[in-house]
């Protein structure tokens, strides 16, 4: 376990600390956890006990997290670690976000696996960049900052990108970190609902910090994709489609959206999966307000994945799943629709 970045000590006496890396501030008491369970007080100091301990290596395309907009056809090394600042009841990877959460203290038996071998991983498998994923990269962010921080002083891996794969509900103060640091290149955050009693119900957090964040990283101009998990019974219907629409639109027309395909699991597993009219609706109310990149993902529908030149609608990104066909022209770093020379907001 390692001491954690931003919390402070609250109370002298009792030795109750706060914690300010994600938007729940647990105030956290002596010998308790925070709402992640990954994050301890001992004795006044907090401890994060996720650092080192990885979870599903893997080399991945970009596409895959999902993320169309930046470097397309580039690899990139994935991981997680045990816990998460949210539970939600649809999780997909719920082995590794939220069973820790009923024995936290077996994160200690677990071997580290430190900064620097992460780098030599991505320099042995040739990767593109890095993408902090799976589970929530905020619970690991000390971990994820130390391996960027390396990567940049390797003279081998300092050309590498790295990507968080977030819910959100990260703090202000830890966002002023990876602006500071210039810590990521690109980030996908989930905007799971345009409701706050839904998101309180189903994964524990609130609407109002996940929209705040989204505003931080435009107005930090870092590369952002949003997504959408389109859920039966939650949030598949023209207000919800429309409300998210109408918030990404507000920021820029060029914001990626992903509306993805919902699939029984976890806690779910009593509802269907969401039917194709559902999603291509969901596609129609966003091009209704103007945005110009609308997805549909996990399904097999043509043309869903595919990118068009908004000026011309010429095909410049053919996708299929993980298939990507790239007919843009790269001139001088920057995407352009080869047939009417529109720049493209796709980092190349």
């Amino acid at each position: 376990m390692k001491e954690a970045l931003l919390y402070e000590n609250i109370d002298s006496d009792t030795k109750e600390v706060i914690c300010k890396l994600c938007s729940h501030y647990c105030k956290i008491k002596n010998a308790r956890g925070g709402i992640c369970r990954v994050r301890f007080n001992h004795d006044g100091t907090l401890f994060s006990y996720t650092y080192g301990k990885v979870d599903g290596f893997a080399v991945d395309p970009i596409e895959k997290k999902p993320f169309y907009h930046f470097k397309p056809k580039s690899r990139v090394l994935s991981f997680g670690t045990p816990g998460c600042n949210f539970k939600c009841a649809n999780c997909q990877n719920s082995y590794l976000s939220q069973s820790i959460k009923l024995k936290p203290e077996a994160l200690l038996t677990q071997n580290v696996f430190p900064p620097e071998r992460v780098v030599e991983l991505a320099e042995k498998y040739a990767v593109d960049g890095i993408s902090y994923t799976y589970s929530e990269p905020t619970i690991f962010f000390e971990y994820a900052r130390d391996i960027i921080l390396k990567c940049k002083q390797n003279n081998n891996t300092k050309h590498l990108f790295h990507v968080f794969v977030s819910n959100g509900y990260f703090s202000k103060e830890m966002f002023e970190i990876v602006k500071a640091e210039k810590l990521l290149d690109a980030i996908n955050i989930d905007l799971k609902f345009f409701d706050d009693q839904k998101y309180l119900k189903i994964t524990g957090g609130h609407l109002k910090p996940v929209l705040e964040n989204i505003e931080r990283v435009f107005d930090a101009n870092i590369h952002m994709e949003i997504i959408n998990l389109v859920i039966p019974g939650e949030n598949d219907n023209e207000e919800s489609f429309a409300r998210v629409s109408e918030f990404v639109s507000s920021l820029s027309k060029d914001i990626p959206l992903h509306f993805s395909r919902f699939f029984p699991q976890y806690k779910m597993t009593d509802k269907s999966s969401t039917p194709y009219k559902t999603l291509l609706f969901a596609r129609d109310i966003a091009k209704s307000f103007g945005l110009n990149y609308v997805y549909i993902g996990n399904t097999d529908l043509i043309d869903a994945e595919n990118t068009h030149c908004p000026k011309c609608n010429y095909l410049v990104i053919q996708r299929q799943r993980y298939f990507t066909d790239v007919r843009y022209l790269d001139l001088e770093g920057k995407a352009v629709c080869p047939n009417c020379k529109e720049t493209l907001p796709i980092i190349v």
